[in-house]
């Protein structure tokens, strides 16, 4: 027994964990396999699917609580159940697509993991064009179904709430967006993933709960943004003014909130800076 233990403990030092490389800024070796177009068009229909089921939704609990057509302001799913939509189907489609893309399905993730370098350029780009092309195309499809409820029920357009000022709203969108890119990290460290062997299969869990809670405290400010495709493609199909007067605020916020996270996480947690100190100092 005591030999079990020692060639065991033997086996467990050699595989002891090293960072993998960062990536390159561009690989044209990727450009040519179909493993990146694969994780592009997985990328674009996770977001056509994100949108049209959150966005119906939404949809659906303000027609269920108009007080033209209902006296029941408390029925409908309420904005709890909004964020489980939205909280759900992030669970859900990273689950389903971490394998093939890694389950972006937002470009404020996507910009976050490029800064960290855990993503290429090309493919940081590609990425964003088809998931704010998803988004387009799971509005449309919204529209499309339910015309006159989309149109009269403002298009699940984010759009910043009366009685709050661009700060706030531009704080919140920082904050939330903060909040889920730095459970993204959390979540897909690979250092972590090596230690702990059941982390890579609860990992969609803690993003769909991040989404989840950050849509319960900032749905009154902003609607909760904290993806850019997800305002933008709800404000092309609406198209309406409003929609596109704050539209900046749901784009710098994400970027400003992962790019935050990217550096606390990279640098702050995983003491990136530190190691990089002490390479140089040795080999000086």
């Amino acid at each position: 027994m005591a030999k079990d233990i020692e060639v065991a403990s033997h086996e467990y030092g050699a595989k002891d964990y090293q960072d993998p490389p960062p990536a390159d800024l561009i690989d044209p070796e990727e450009l040519t396999k179909w493993s990146f177009y694969r994780a592009i068009i997985a990328e674009f229909v996770a977001t056509l699917l994100f949108l049209y089921i959150t966005v119906l939704t939404v949809i659906g609990y303000k027609s269920q609580t108009d007080p033209d057509h209902s006296t029941d302001q408390c029925g409908g799913v309420g904005i709890l159940g909004i964020a489980w939509a939205f909280g759900g189907m992030i669970f859900v489609l990273v689950y389903c697509t971490a394998g093939i893309s890694g389950g972006h399905i937002n470009p404020a993730v996507t910009f976050g993991l490029f800064l960290a370098r855990k993503v290429t350029l090309p493919r940081a780009v590609m990425y964003m064009v088809a998931q704010c092309l998803g988004a387009v195309c799971g509005c449309g499809l919204v529209k499309a179904f339910q015309k006159s409820y989309y149109t009269n029920y403002g298009g699940g357009a984010n759009e910043l709430a009366d009685g709050y000022n661009k700060g706030t709203g531009l704080g919140a969108e920082i904050i939330g967006t903060f909040v889920l890119v730095y459970t993204v990290f959390s979540a897909t460290d690979p250092k972590r993933n090596a230690r702990d062997s059941h982390v890579p299969v609860l990992a969609p869990l803690p993003i769909g709960f991040a989404v989840f809670m950050v849509h319960l405290a900032t749905i009154p400010i902003t609607g909760t943004g904290i993806n850019p495709a997800r305002s933008f493609g709800a404000a092309v199909i609406y198209g309406k003014e409003k929609a596109w007067d704050d539209q900046w605020i749901f784009w710098v916020g994400p970027m400003i909130g992962a790019a935050i996270a990217a550096i606390y996480h990279q640098y702050i947690l995983r003491a990136g800076a530190v190691k990089a100190l002490g390479s140089f100092r040795s080999n000086a």
